[in-house]
């Protein structure tokens, strides 16, 4: 980096993000992310754990090969199998970049069963190896921030002569608090030979709720590189979220005077995206992308904000791609209208994309009076989640509800093949899933049952998320309708299909989660 005060944004939300417990992405859901993060001007896209799974393997190859501006990284654990199959993958890269990592903490030296010095020999011999390799070569100490300050120096110097070009540092169990953060950095650039040729980055976690604030002090102790993700996702609390970070340093840059490249009109799109794919609902209060990071309510914010916006928004909703005017569509609006208002809320829909969606949209309106942004939204997130070349599909659905119980009647596809079962339960949404249940038996246990109004009023669409359980793997479902009842079963019915292609894959190869676990 010529420019000192450049920050490289360095997104995982394709390999930590994907780490989330029922956030697995389907093929085509990574192509599509990693593609809209490359045009947002993501430096470094780490793409996947190309050791874990063939399916894992197969998306980090085509993400390297599609990918115009960006560095494409895979991660490896230092071993020269996971490396050599690291490379594989990425090598059709414009700009290839290893990732190898090693836990330098003594609980995580306990792991491997390495003293001091053995773990010191594994890295010198496994760097050497990834950089005889690629010339981009990125190390980890994983549980950085409680790991020995002498030992850390002592592994990140020898990581340095050996050949890696940027060291990273991972708050691997969101353990640290700013000040430390920024003080390891300083101690390592003071201390370290070497350190001032290297990018120091920070990969922090959210386990105590301060990886943005984590990782903004090590930026401004010297890290030059911010591991993060699309609206914080990753395993437990998360990760560093990219939106946070990224406009942090762009409304504050007269305390942090540090640039991106990230187009941030961008944000809003890919948050939407990452949220359809991994299943996971951006809380309503979430910083910068929530539903009401933008929304005014008390009386004398909303007389202020009339009088000068600035007076209670210290950023632009446009900023970061957020159409300001919410105008509702209805009946009337034809095919021409739909893709232009898509368009604005960052969805360029193909030809057949767009016949589906304006199908749905067409049937939204007739019995709704107005639909806004946020249902053409989940209209869109429900068309890509729940298609017809799923193996279970809803076909009908009548539900009767009484004083004296509850029961379904409910029809569906399952292969192609049409089945119909009636089922009583407790409650109209029990009865559903246990009809559900009765055509295709299954030993998940759902885990969470959640629904979020999409919009205002008795007309609004309801958003149901499920999570589901079976052995040891798990599954997001999510879906959209004015019904709720109907919206719960397609998304149970949806987690239903992601639990199968799971079951599939693992019979096919090894599962990702396997290998995950000893990850930073």
């Amino acid at each position: 980096m010529t420019d000192p005060n450049r920050v490289l944004i360095f997104d995982t939300t394709l390999r930590d993000g994907e780490q989330s417990p029922g956030a697995t992405m389907s093929h085509t859901e990574k192509l599509d992310i990693a593609e809209m993060l490359d045009e947002m001007g993501v430096d470094i896209i780490e793409a996947g754990f190309p050791i874990a799974s063939e399916g894992d393997f197969t998306a980090v190859s085509e993400i390297a090969r599609r990918a115009k501006n960006s560095v494409i990284c895979g991660l490896a654990r230092a071993q020269f199998p996971d490396i050599d199959r690291c490379w594989e993958a990425v090598k059709h890269a414009q700009k290839p970049r290893i990732h190898t990592f090693i836990g330098t903490s003594p609980l995580h030296r306990a792991i491997p069963n390495l003293d001091m010095d053995q773990m010191a020999e594994r890295i010198h011999d496994t760097v050497t190896h990834a950089r005889n390799l690629c010339d981009n070569v990125q190390w980890s100490a994983m549980d950085a921030t409680r790991t020995e300050h002498d030992y850390l120096c002592r592994v990140v110097e020898i990581a340095i002569k050996c050949g890696a070009t940027t060291i990273n540092i991972p708050d691997t169990v969101g353990y640290t608090a700013p000040r430390e953060s920024a003080a390891l950095i300083r101690m390592l650039l003071e201390r370290v030979p070497g350190a001032d040729t290297v990018v120091f980055a920070t990969h922090c976690h959210n386990d105590l709720g301060m990886a943005t604030a984590n990782s903004l002090a090590a930026v401004e102790a010297g890290a030059r590189q911010v591991e993060c993700t699309i609206n914080g996702l990753g395993e437990r609390a998360g990760n560093t979220a990219l939106e946070e970070v990224v406009m942090a340093l762009k409304v504050r840059h007269d305390i942090m005077p540090y640039t991106t490249g990230i187009d941030t009109t961008k944000i809003m799109g890919l948050s939407r995206r990452v949220s359809q794919a991994s299943g996971f609902l951006v809380q309503p209060n979430k910083a910068v992308v929530g539903k009401n990071a933008f929304l005014h309510e008390s009386g004398i914010h909303q007389d202020g904000v009339l009088k000068n916006v600035e007076t209670f928004e210290i950023m632009k909703p446009a900023d970061i791609g957020l159409n300001e005017a919410n105008i509702a569509m209805g009946k009337h609006s034809g095919r021409a209208a739909l893709r232009a208002k898509l368009k604005d809320l960052g969805y360029e829909l193909g030809d057949n994309q767009l016949k589906d969606v304006f199908i749905r949209f067409k049937a939204l309106a007739d019995r709704k009076k107005e639909v806004y942004d946020d249902d053409l939204v989940a209209l869109v997130q429900d068309a890509a989640t729940n298609t017809e070349d799923d193996h279970l599909q809803v076909k009908h659905l009548r539900v009767v509800c009484g004083s004296d119980g509850q029961s379904a009647d409910l029809t569906m596809l399952v292969g192609g093949e049409e089945q119909t079962v009636h089922a009583e339960g407790d409650g109209p949404v029990d009865a559903c899933f246990n009809a559900v249940k009765a055509i295709w038996p299954h030993r998940a246990r759902l885990q969470l049952y959640q629904v979020h109004a999409v919009t205002e009023g008795t007309d609004a669409q309801a958003t149901v998320s499920v999570r589901m359980e079976e052995e040891g793997r798990i599954a997001t479902g999510q879906a959209s309708d004015t019904d709720t009842i109907l919206a719960s079963v397609k998304a149970y019915v949806g987690a239903l299909n992601r639990l199968k292609v799971r079951r599939d894959m693992v019979g096919e190869g090894a599962d990702a989660k396997q290998v995950s676990m000893y990850s930073h």
